[in-house]
């Protein structure tokens, strides 16, 4: 603080006195207890300012990556801890607990139960060629989570940029090598997991502490020019399919029952073939019995044969008549009994000896 005080002019007076120098001195100095309390005050600040800058908290969902003049030190988990003050280390804190999403094709503009989206501008990232030379808009999302907080800040510059540019060449490569109606039916469930599959091996490659948790095609559509005959082509093809699986049904139906059939009636022929191959060969047989049998009795082999031939005859017959070989004439019977029996009932046979 500069002293406002002149020295006497010299020559012409008498010397000043030194005492009184002195006191005028002092009461142009500041109180000592002034500044005493002056810098306390100043020890205070500089204390709490260091203080300050020595701790830092790391969040639940979070990883602290604590820097040295800009070079990466060390990891802390949540929760509080100490560091160099003064700005010579620094805390960066990286979400590695919370897992983010990126879409493609469409964003979402207010999420909730109904969550609304807008997709219009985007058909620069949704429209892709496919192996077929037809165009497709498709629409997914790529969820995933920093894995190495370290990689994430200093292997990339810009760590979101390269997930949505390498999921993009992903996505674009996969279904470039696919039919357009294999990825809108059949293949959306097997392009997901390949995409994810091939863009973690990208993200590895490149080195940027990122884990893909998981990519889902949202929705899978040709262009709005040419939906109208897709629609026509799905349904040409879902007639096509229905009409092979009713004639498949018809054939499973159809050709048991057939072949059943079959089995059946070959195996009734077969078992009248040996019904009848037996049936003749004990008739040879019996007829070899009959024919040893003639040999040995001729006489009464043609009687036996003449009776059983007579019986089988007059079993069968209605009237039987016995004439005798000598008789000249027949003398024809009154049938008596035709009054007595009942309308309708035919007339027992009657044996007529004369």
């Amino acid at each position: 603080m500069p002293m406002d005080w002149t020295p006497p002019p010299k020559g012409g007076g008498r010397e000043p006195d030194l005492n009184q120098v002195l006191n005028e001195v002092k009461q142009r100095l500041p109180n000592f207890k002034q500044v005493k309390s002056l810098w306390l005050v100043a020890v205070a600040v500089l204390i709490i300012f260091v203080g300050s800058s020595a701790y830092y908290t790391v969040g639940p969902e979070e990883t602290g990556v604590v820097i040295r003049f800009g070079r990466y030190v060390r990891d802390s988990g949540p929760g509080l801890h100490l560091k160099l003050p003064l700005g010579i280390e620094a805390m960066v804190p990286v979400k590695t607990g919370r897992v983010f999403k990126e879409e493609f094709g469409f964003r979402g503009v207010s999420p909730g139960v109904r969550s609304r989206f807008a997709e219009k501008g985007f058909d620069d990232e949704s429209l892709m060629l496919t192996g077929d030379l037809n165009v497709i808009d498709v629409k997914w999302i790529v969820q995933y989570q920093i894995r190495d907080p370290k990689l994430w800040l200093f292997a990339v510059r810009d760590g979101v940029a390269a997930i949505r540019d390498l999921s993009e060449a992903t996505m674009r490569q996969i279904v470039g090598n696919r039919y357009s109606d294999a990825v809108l039916t059949l293949q959306r469930v097997e392009v997901a997991a390949l995409a994810q599959k091939e863009l973690q091996k990208l993200l590895d490659e490149y080195k940027t502490g990122v884990r893909v948790v998981t990519v889902q095609l949202q929705d899978v559509n040709p262009p709005v020019p040419v939906q109208p005959a897709f629609n026509e082509v799905n349904e040409a093809s879902q007639q096509k399919e229905r009409m092979i699986n009713e004639a498949q049904e018809a054939y499973n139906r159809e050709i048991p029952k057939a072949l059943g059939e079959a089995k059946r009636m070959v195996t009734e022929a077969e078992g009248y073939a040996t019904e009848q191959v037996n049936r003749a060969q004990g008739e040879a047989k019996r007829f070899t019995e009959v024919l040893a049998s003639y040999r040995q009795a001729k006489d009464v082999t043609q009687r036996r044969f003449y009776l059983d031939a007579m019986q089988g005859i007059l079993s069968n017959a209605a009237k039987v008549y016995v004439v005798d070989e000598n008789l000249k004439g027949v003398l024809p019977l009154l049938n008596l009994d035709r009054a007595a029996r009942p309308q309708g009932q035919p007339a027992a046979p009657k044996e007529v000896k004369q």
